[in-house]
């Protein structure tokens, strides 16, 4: 049988956080090719470390889309999530594109052709829920997760609160009774900033 009390921890990052950033500049250059073509097949995987970026994978696409244009879809997603730091700045960072045409054993595994399973056999089974504890139909501790980071984000972006830096993570434990989430017993935050934050302003 089900606990019906019980203590419950989400953690969120923020959209600079690498995982994110990598996640984002995938995404874009699945974007660009879908633009170009509906019909494109991307298999783009990024990395990211001290000023490198580094796109690596397999593509079916048009051929008119260069490396070039790659590039810069990968700098205007650094840039937009605002990175232009000594380390990680979205104009000088070292880019490289690797990307290649899909190999034509994968062609064959993703393209549809008469009843046969698709896909390249490294599918992955992913889950969730969806409860009534929020109006957005997630569980509490990862809404309001979600939403400490996604104000942070605001107030950067807004130049609010220009000390804060793109990486940040927070975490929200609820109490349950009844199944019901009561409380918060604990948040904690953590995010990069600029040299010279005291402590007690990172808090307030």
């Amino acid at each position: 049988m089900a606990r019906s009390n019980f203590l419950f921890t989400s953690e969120s990052v923020s959209e600079g956080h690498p995982d994110k950033v990598c996640d984002r500049i995938s995404d874009a250059v699945v974007d660009l090719y879908l633009a170009g073509d509906p019909f494109a097949r991307v298999a783009c995987e990024t990395l990211t470390t001290t000023n490198k970026i580094v796109l690596a994978g397999e593509v079916r696409g048009p051929a008119s889309i260069t490396k070039d244009q790659i590039e810069e879809t990968a700098r205007k997603a650094v840039k937009a999530i605002g990175y232009e730091q000594d380390g990680f700045h979205w104009k000088t960072a070292d880019c490289e594109v690797l990307l290649h045409a899909q190999s034509a054993d994968i062609a064959q595994g993703v393209d549809a052709a008469g009843n046969k399973d698709e896909g390249a056999g490294d599918q992955g089974i992913m889950f969730g829920y969806a409860c009534t504890e929020t109006d957005v139909l997630m569980p509490s501790p990862i809404f309001y997760s979600h939403r400490i980071l996604k104000r942070m984000a605001d107030e950067r972006h807004s130049g609010k609160r220009p000390e804060f830096e793109p990486d940040a993570k927070s975490q929200v434990t609820m109490k349950y009774e009844n199944g019901k989430p009561v409380g918060v017993t604990s948040v904690v935050v953590s995010t990069q900033h600029k040299e010279g934050v005291k402590q007690d302003d990172l808090r307030e």
